[in-house]
């Protein structure tokens, strides 16, 4: 794989490659064998930048939340990497029920992922899940507070609503206090909706970077999920459930279609079109084999032209 290094963007005081792996499937679909060769694999492409959370991989039978973050510290400390690699996690989910947002669950939150992930710091920590029952001003306080301590150098959010966004970097912005540079919604070519518009809206007016996370639909947006195809992935059933609905045909079709005018994968263009929308700065994407990677990283170089654009955008409608 090439060295892309040089291709950083910025979030924050932060340096990042263009795409950001997922953690999601450490512990789940790649034991910590397998996730150490896709680590080692991504950063010798020139890859820097790691999401996970505390939570994941709580829906594993035998798991109990917290695996990911494990195998991440296990791998930053095989390999003495953990100064080179820009880390996300997340505090708020919980199994099965909710760790929330008060100020004890993230300053208990926070030290339970330095241990797991052998680190006394995490780069861009994430509020996974908004919790409306706390008010804006705790939750940005504690946050500002794990700044100052050095705990964490960064600050976003995660699955929140735009009233409440506005909020809390309005409270930031009053107060002085640590705000957020980020932010990480669910949007992809078959669901728009849960990003364009409103909270779109407050991330370009905040200057927010955006992170996707199902980036590819839980895989749907790969092009291995066809009429008539079984496919052995624990993600199935999530995918296909795409193939059911005429835009998923459409999306399909257009993705088809661009990644023969450059010999290239579906799931390159899913990503390439991502990374062409207004704020977003690093789609999220994982894999749990070091062969599922090329077409990942191929997505950062992949410039499309505008009708391309436009026929993905029309397609996705």
């Amino acid at each position: 794989m090439e060295d892309m290094a040089d291709n950083k963007k910025k979030i924050g005081d932060l340096s990042v490659f263009p795409l950001s792996f997922g953690g999601n499937v450490f512990g789940w679909t790649a034991n910590e064998a397998e996730s150490f060769k896709v680590l080692d694999a991504f950063v010798e492409a020139g890859g820097n930048f790691i999401d996970t959370a505390d939570v994941y991989s709580a829906w594993v039978p035998g798991n109990q939340g917290g695996e990911s973050e494990t195998i991440l510290g296990n791998w930053f400390a095989s390999r003495g990497n953990r100064s080179d690699i820009v880390l996300a996690t997340k505090v708020g989910a919980g199994v099965p029920e909710p760790r929330g947002l008060t100020s004890s669950a993230i300053k208990s939150g926070i030290e339970e992922s330095l241990q797991r992930l052998r680190t006394d710091y995490i780069d861009l920590y994430y509020t996974h899940y908004d919790d409306p029952s706390v008010p804006v001003e705790e939750i940005i306080t504690t946050l500002d507070e794990l700044v100052r301590e050095g705990k964490v150098r960064e600050i976003a959010a995660s699955n929140v609503s735009a009233e409440r966004l506005e909020a809390q970097l309005t409270f930031s912005a009053q107060e002085n206090l640590a705000r957020y540079v980020a932010l990480q919604p669910h949007y992809n070519l078959v669901s728009r909706d849960t990003f364009e518009g409103e909270l779109a809206d407050v991330a370009a007016r905040h200057g927010l970077a955006t992170l996707p996370y199902y980036a590819l639909a839980s895989g749907f947006l790969t092009g291995k999920y066809r009429p008539g195809t079984t496919v052995d992935s624990p993600r199935s059933t999530g995918a296909a459930k795409y193939l059911e609905t005429e835009r998923g045909q459409k999306v399909l079709a257009a993705l088809d279609d661009v990644a023969a005018n450059h010999g290239t994968q579906p799931a390159t263009v899913a990503l390439a079109w991502l990374l062409a929308q207004p704020t977003v700065v690093a789609p999220i994407a994982s894999a749990s084999r070091v062969d599922q990677l090329p077409a990942l990283l191929a997505s950062v170089d992949l410039k499309l032209t505008q009708p391309e654009l436009d026929l993905l955008t029309s397609a996705s409608a």
